[in-house]
């Protein structure tokens, strides 16, 4: 069979065809030769599509808040693309795909693209080609951008550059609140949600969290949210939330 060119992946991608966006979204991620002209036929296609970052530290249930999340998104007829950002294999390298036997439900569903990817070791939390596979999920038309991340840090920063809204998942065992804000993510986040609220600890980091957001933060001042993602609480809140901010964007 013959191979098909740049351009025509391109073109069969932007017709709608998944296989021809899979295909590149591969070629990405390996960094093929040919990834700087995918790139340079993309601007045209591309703006459409709202970034949403999701990022905290492993075990804040950040996969099953993107899971119920997009119920939500799904629910007011927008198309979604995931891109889950997974810990490398330490013996293939490869992404561990946890995010996707989590969000077996979507994969049926015509308006949902998930892709999971290994981190390989970089830094931002993010795998160098994320931005190139945002991109092409832009152009793909995708209503709705969702990058899930691995881990939070100092040097987990990256999230901020690509998303519009970054969205930082935190558990009642994350400590001290003023600390976490110190760490730096969360200069960047726009929400922060307290997850697994129903845990002790969780009203005093929420009111930690709130006390010192009231400073030096103005019109910018990231939203507290709480959820209990695992029962669908603090959902639709987080949702009204993005959207509220989407709109003022």
């Amino acid at each position: 069979m013959m191979t098909r060119s740049v351009s025509e992946l391109v073109n069969s991608m932007l017709a709608g065809d998944k296989k021809s966006l899979a295909q590149l979204i591969s070629m990405a991620e390996s960094e093929s030769p040919a990834l700087p002209e995918i790139v340079e036929l993309l601007p045209p296609h591309q703006g459409k599509s709202y970034r949403i970052g999701i990022t905290g530290p492993p075990g804040a249930g950040k996969s099953t808040l993107v899971d119920k999340l997009v119920i939500k998104i799904r629910d007011r007829g927008l198309s979604v693309g995931i891109i889950a950002v997974d810990p490398s294999s330490p013996i293939s390298g490869g992404a561990v795909l946890g995010d996707r036997i989590r969000m077996q439900q979507h994969y049926l569903d015509e308006g949902v693209f998930i892709r999971s990817m290994a981190a390989r070791g970089s830094h931002g939390g993010l795998s160098s080609a994320v931005e190139a596979i945002v991109s092409l999920l832009d152009a793909f038309g995708l209503d709705i951008i969702i990058i899930e991340t691995v881990g939070v840090g100092q040097t987990e920063l990256g999230i901020a550059q690509i998303a519009d809204i970054v969205v930082l998942v935190l558990v009642p065992e994350s400590g001290d609140g003023i600390q976490t804000l110190k760490a730096g993510i969360a200069e960047v986040a726009d929400i922060i949600v307290v997850n697994k609220a129903d845990r002790d600890g969780a009203e005093r980091l929420v009111d930690e969290f709130k006390a010192a957001l009231a400073y030096g933060h103005g019109e910018d001042e990231p939203s507290v949210i709480t959820a209990q993602a695992i029962n669908n609480v603090g959902i639709e809140e987080l949702y009204q939330e993005i959207d509220k901010r989407h709109k003022s964007c």
